[in-house]
Formats: C-alpha cells, structure tokens, sequence
C-alpha cells in the first residue's frame, strides 16, 4: 500500500511540474510580444478575398502573437457583418477583412469600406487604436481610410501600418483607366515623388496633410524578382508612398524581398515577410 500511495504522490508531483512549467514556457513564449488590446486589421488584394491573409496570420497565431482571430465580411453595399468574437482585454486581436466587392478601382469606395469596419469594431468593442496590413489593392483601402479619418479624432487612431505590394503610383496594365494607370517614364526623386502622377495619386497626395504628425509607424515591403518589378507592379510604383506619408510617418522604412518568392500574389505567404511584419507590429 505505501509503495502504491508513493507512486501516486510521484505521479501527482510530476503533473503539477508539468503544469508549472507548462504556464512558464507560455508566459516566456508570449513575452517577446507586447501584450496589447489594439487590434490589427488585415486587408487582402483585388480579386482576392480573407483567405490571403490567413498564412501570415497563422504565422503569428503560431509564433504566439495571439489567439483571437475574427473576420470582418463587407459586402457590395459596404455593409459589415463580424463573424467571432474578441473578449475584454484579448491580446494583439486580429481581424481579417474580406470584401464582396474585391475588384473595387473607385479607390473612395475601398477607403469607405474600411471605414465601415473600424466604425462596426469601434461600436461593438469600444477600440481607440489599430493597426493596418494592405497587400495589393489592400493598401488602397489604408491610404484612403487616412484621407477619410486621418484627422478625425473621433475614429480610432492608426499606430502601425505594413503595406506589401503597394501600387499608390499606379498600375502597367492596359485594361485599366488612366486614372490608375502607372504614367510611361516615371521616375522618383529622393523623396518617392514621381515625376509623373496619374489622377488617383494626385488625390493620394492629401495624406501628406491628412496623416497626423509623428503618430503613425510605416513599413513598406516591396518584391524583386529580378527585375525591379514584383511580377505585377513595378518597384517604383511601391516606393512612391514615401513622398506619401514619409515627411508625417512616426517612422518610415522599406523591406526589399527578392528572388523567386518575391513575387507579387507569393508575398503574402512569404516567411520572410511573416517574420517582418510580426517583429514590427508586436516585437518588444
């Protein structure tokens, strides 16, 4: 009986150091993070939809950035439906955002769209702050909801944004309008300004008025795949947001990405780009 009541005692001992050490390596795999409740909000491409975003996502659900996962669904009149929950108190929530409309090129529309989905986090869970991931078209959606809301304290403020693929100076593409076609011959001067802009840069211009001073972190990725282009958009279409939010930016700095899995629709399941975005949202 006693060699039984000891190989129990042994058994106990042995469950409860596990469980001890078990909570201690959670609390130091999670401490490399800043413990936040601002909520960063993920913005996938044009023709693209919530599932884009899932890898980099799952690489920070993974490195145990968070547990709280929720998305944002926008459909073609802009109304937002939220699916999941984000409790009191969750730490570094993130919400993927999914557009019905994903081919939107009216770029007031996409900024309205994004608008509409901090306004319905704002109401359901009181949020002050965000942070904002664009790939593609997605980062249409963050320049524009900074024309709409950048001055306006009444909506939550901006902390961080990363911009992946960015093309603010235009597309080459034929079958697009000339309002967001990327102008033959342009260049950049030492500032991200181009020497050439097209309609909708033009209007993208008033961020440099409407990002509020020395608030907002920046980090812009930009692919290579060998020819200063990312397979889509050229490298100097991503790197005239400088001239866009540069002189306001709290900080501002480019990540080149290069080789084959530089291209432009493979950036965003990148694990370099996993790794950048975690370490600049969430490092200590």
């Amino acid at each position: 009986m006693k060699k039984s009541y000891r190989g129990i005692t042994l058994t106990i001992i042995v469950i409860i150091i596990a469980i001890v050490g078990g909570a201690i390596w959670h609390q130091q795999k999670h401490r490399k993070y800043v413990q936040s409740t601002t909520p960063t909000l993920f913005f996938h491409g044009g023709g693209s939809s919530y599932h884009a975003e899932e890898h980099m996502v799952n690489a920070a659900k993974k490195a145990g950035v968070t547990n709280t996962v929720l998305r944002a669904n926008v459909d073609r009149a802009g109304k937002v439906t939220l699916h999941g929950s984000m409790h009191k108190g969750a730490i570094n929530p993130i919400v993927e955002v999914n557009y019905e409309d994903n081919r939107q090129i009216n770029f007031n529309k996409n900024g309205e769209y994004a608008t509409n989905v901090v306004k319905a986090l704002q109401s359901r869970y009181k949020i002050t702050k965000i942070n904002m991931v664009g790939h593609s078209l997605g980062n249409i959606s963050i320049i524009y909801y900074m024309l709409q809301n950048g001055q306006n304290p009444k909506m939550p403020r901006l902390q961080k944004q990363v911009d992946i693929a960015g093309h603010f100076a235009g597309l080459t593409f034929k079958q697009f309008p000339a309002a967001v076609q990327q102008p033959a011959g342009m260049k950049l001067n030492k500032n991200g300004k181009p020497n050439k802009m097209n309609a909708t840069y033009q209007q993208m211009t008033r961020a440099r008025q409407a990002y509020p001073q020395g608030q907002v972190a920046v980090l812009n990725i930009v692919g290579d795949v060998g020819d200063h282009t990312d397979g889509r958009v050229d490298n100097i279409s991503s790197l005239s947001l400088k001239y866009l939010v540069g002189t306001r930016a709290k900080s501002y700095r480019v990540l080149k990405i290069t080789g084959k899995d530089a291209q432009h629709s493979k950036l965003h399941d990148n694990a370099q780009v996993d790794k950048a975005l975690i370490n600049f949202l969430w490092g200590k």
